[in-house]
């Protein structure tokens, strides 16, 4: 088959949906000695969150489109200008577009849609009103068209299905894996460069990943830290790129006196991410709503004990390798930061299982699955 890929957030988008593309596609293509793949993306950049974000080799073309992100969006989404994405890809077999919305494709090509979750629908106050109203006339749109959906996780799935009656037979899962470059640093030079390279200090610390939007909860978590603060010597240190309406959560930090004992670090290159995780004491994930929650893996991987909001997908994901709570329970999650902090035996267990539980997520075992999944869409079509 010659298979067509958007690759347009693998290449301008650092973490979230932009890492997940990345790490799928090269798993897929190292996997794959058979087929063909047509990649593609907006104009990039001038500077790439991420070098080599597109693979190599003999049975792979890549096109760079002329137009930035945003004209795609005006003139495939939003006017829905009938120009084929095959005139940036050639002629394909297949049509794989990774991140929730499809562009059109010429009649008899099936396509395969990614929604990573329903976020907006769920929580549209922690979006701006015009991306709200965008996502729900685009992606609704796109899923009509698609051939097959891809789910990240069987939330999502059952979001799909009760939220909009997506026949279950149109929808798989596909779980996501956690790259083997996230293990644990146990170099204490490697955690202490990085340690400087961030400004962190000498201070043991909590970590939270996730680019800085009101979905994430990080204002609630800043409110729930504030007595730990006054009871252990940890700081809190958030990494992620900011997104939007992230004011309040700043402001959120002045409010509470914390100047010195909370950070926002930026986006943090992903070499860098497993030595920050593993100097981490605890990872805190308080977020609203999550279609997978890949941090939460990334950290176990890295030997860090996770307390999790118990929303969505992410005791799904987590299954009994994590402390779980309501992302509405500012008590609760501070009685909980109180007592791990204060209990270094279940820190260390719940570290020992979170090890041994991320070692089922694999690239190579999502990209087993995406194959057959392509296979299959081209069979029946």
């Amino acid at each position: 088959m010659r298979i067509g890929v958007d690759l347009t957030s693998a290449v301008t988008q650092g973490g979230g949906i932009g890492r997940y593309t990345r790490e799928l596609i090269h798993a897929v293509t190292q996997l794959d000695l058979e087929n063909e793949y047509r990649f593609f993306s907006a104009k990039q950049p001038l500077k790439l969150p991420v070098p080599n974000s597109i693979p190599q080799g003999n049975r792979i073309r890549y096109r760079q489109s002329p137009l930035e992100d945003k004209w795609h969006y005006r003139i495939w989404y939003r006017l829905r200008i009938p120009i084929p994405v095959q005139l940036l890809t050639g002629q394909i077999d297949l049509f794989h577009s990774p991140d929730f919305v499809l562009p059109p494709v010429l009649p008899k090509v099936p396509t395969l849609l990614t929604v990573h979750d329903l976020s907006f629908l769920h929580y549209p106050n922690t979006f701006p009103d015009s991306l709200v109203a965008y996502l729900n006339q685009v992606v609704p749109w796109s899923i009509k068209r698609a051939t097959h959906i891809l789910a990240d996780s069987e939330a999502t799935k059952r979001d799909l299905e009760s939220l909009w009656q997506i026949s279950p037979e149109k929808i798989t899962v596909l779980l996501s894996g956690v790259t083997s470059s996230f293990s644990i640093v146990d170099e204490p030079t490697q955690i202490e460069r990085v340690k400087a390279k961030y400004g962190l200090g000498n201070a043991p610390y909590l970590l939270s990943v996730g680019t800085i939007q009101p979905r994430k909860n990080f204002q609630f978590l800043i409110r729930a830290f504030k007595p730990i603060a006054d009871r252990f010597p940890h700081n809190l240190i958030f990494s992620g790129g900011k997104g939007w309406m992230y004011d309040e959560m700043l402001a959120e930090v002045e409010k509470q006196n914390l100047r010195e004992r909370v950070r926002f670090i930026g986006f943090v290159d992903d070499v860098d991410l497993p030595a920050l995780y593993s100097g981490a004491s605890l990872f805190v994930f308080p977020s609203l709503y999550e279609g997978f929650g890949l941090p939460l893996l990334e950290a176990m991987a890295c030997g860090v004990p996770v307390l999790s909001s118990d929303a969505s997908s992410l005791p799904e994901v987590g299954q009994n390798t994590a402390v779980y709570c309501s992302p509405h329970d500012l008590n609760g999650w501070t009685e909980n930061m109180n007592d791990l902090l204060g209990d270094q035996d279940r820190l260390q267990h719940l570290s020992q299982k979170g090890k041994a539980h991320v070692a089922q997520f694999t690239w190579q075992k999502t990209a087993v699955q995406l194959l057959n999944i392509y296979e299959k869409i081209k069979e029946s079509t």
